[in-house]
């Protein structure tokens, strides 16, 4: 589903990828391990179309994504790949349901649909009660889940989650990467996770493991 090929990306002098190959099946749950300064944060922003390759190419289900610029890129971008940051991210001045149905409304869905299933995500994410809270009123492991709701909202092809973890006490990283894999059965949904917690990346169906730019079979 997700195929990238001599993946290569320098900052100045500095190579932090040196010909990265990755594939990713539809369903599965791949977590990349590896020290700071691996590069797998870069990577996961090319893949994920926010930065682009100095060599290489990026495929989603059969577009070349490394070659989309502009509105077009934007629109794939919000329809197809759904994030999930170590930092939330959510928007203060709005509800927990105003939060997930953003990337919805920007895609131009009906407002009422929208809603409806981000109030359906919400309960399965054990946030019905907590609709009209705004992050403030949320604890750190609630905000989480609300950008994890946020991120499935488009029904996206994959999910790229970096560090998703980072932020959260150890009871809750382990109930949200459970979440993940809870998420992958139920609806078949893709994740790609950075995550430098190699006890919660045995969760996954796979994982990677980066070293100097490089992958490390």
């Amino acid at each position: 589903m997700l195929a990238a090929k001599g993946i290569e990306k320098k900052y100045g002098n500095l190579p932090v990828l040196k010909g990265v190959d990755i594939q990713i099946e539809k369903g599965e749950v791949v977590s990349i391990v590896g020290s700071s300064g691996a590069g797998k944060s870069t990577l996961l922003h090319i893949l994920g179309t926010l930065d682009r390759p100095d060599k290489g190419e990026v495929t989603l289900n059969g577009t070349r994504i490394d070659k989309l610029k502009g509105k077009a890129l934007a629109r794939f971008r919000n329809k197809h790949i759904g994030f999930i940051f170590q930092f939330h991210h959510l928007l203060p001045e709005f509800t927990a349901l105003e939060n997930v149905c953003i990337p919805g409304w920007i895609a131009g869905n009906k407002r009422k649909a929208t809603e409806e299933r981000a109030k359906e995500l919400l309960g399965i994410l054990g946030l019905g009660a907590r609709l009209e809270n705004k992050p403030s009123q949320l604890s750190g492991g609630e905000q989480q889940r609300v950008a994890v709701a946020r991120a499935l909202i488009n029904q996206p092809d994959i999910i790229m989650a970096d560090e998703p973890t980072g932020n959260l006490d150890s009871a809750n990283a382990r109930d949200l990467h459970q979440l993940f894999t809870d998420l992958s059965k139920k609806y078949n949904q893709t994740f790609l996770i950075v995550t430098h917690n190699e006890e919660l990346a045995k969760l996954s169906n796979r994982i990677l493991q980066m070293k100097d730019g490089k992958m490390i079979f």
